[in-house]
């Protein structure tokens, strides 16, 4: 009977609290350290990107409207890299947005956010591509190219219907050259 108690006493003690207790207290720790080292790097990003310019006020609206929807809003990076977020400004926060597109430019109203306004001097195009800074769509993402004080920038948007993307691509591109023409005659 001996050898049973013996074997019931070792089955019996199998927690070890101060072991579970330390180990979790040093995981939490670990997470912290992440945490805190990831808003570091938000903070440092900012701090870097300090010389964009502030962005245009956004007006009451944005002219006759052409095209709206709603959608997801995921970001803003410089044009071509779609990895270097741009965050400044508010402009690296992902949230739900509205998005109208006028004759005066792009208005994107993000609710608990700012709001954006690209006006229609400052869009370059359009285009539908499968990601942007930490968001991957293989249905696809609208990005929609502009230009601030001289900075080109790339602005992704997820509509709640990816199949309007190709009107707002066709949309853009006309406004956008359309105003490089005035512009352009202006300038004569």
């Amino acid at each position: 009977m001996t050898g049973l108690a013996q074997l019931a006493q070792q089955q019996a003690k199998v927690t070890n609290w101060p072991g579970y207790i330390g180990w979790a207290v040093g995981l939490l720790i670990v997470i912290g350290l992440v945490y805190w080292l990831m808003r570091q790097g938000w903070n440092w990003r900012r701090t870097l990107q300090s010389g964009i310019p502030p962005l245009p006020a956004v007006p009451a609206g944005a002219g006759r409207k052409i095209l709206e929807t709603s959608g997801r809003y995921h970001g803003t990076t410089t044009a071509g890299n779609w990895l270097d977020r741009v965050v400044a400004h508010g402009l690296g926060t992902r949230s739900r947005a509205d998005l109208t597109l006028g004759e005066d430019g792009l208005l994107v109203q993000r609710p608990g956010d700012v709001d954006l306004w690209i006006p229609a001097g400052y869009l370059t195009g359009a285009r539908t591509d499968s990601g942007i800074a930490g968001k991957v769509v293989p249905a696809g993402l609208l990005v929609v190219t502009w230009t601030h004080e001289g900075t080109e920038l790339d602005s992704g948007f997820r509509a709640d219907h990816p199949d309007e993307h190709a009107a707002w691509v066709e949309a853009i591109a006309q406004l956008a050259t359309r105003t490089k023409t005035k512009t352009e005659e202006a300038a004569q």
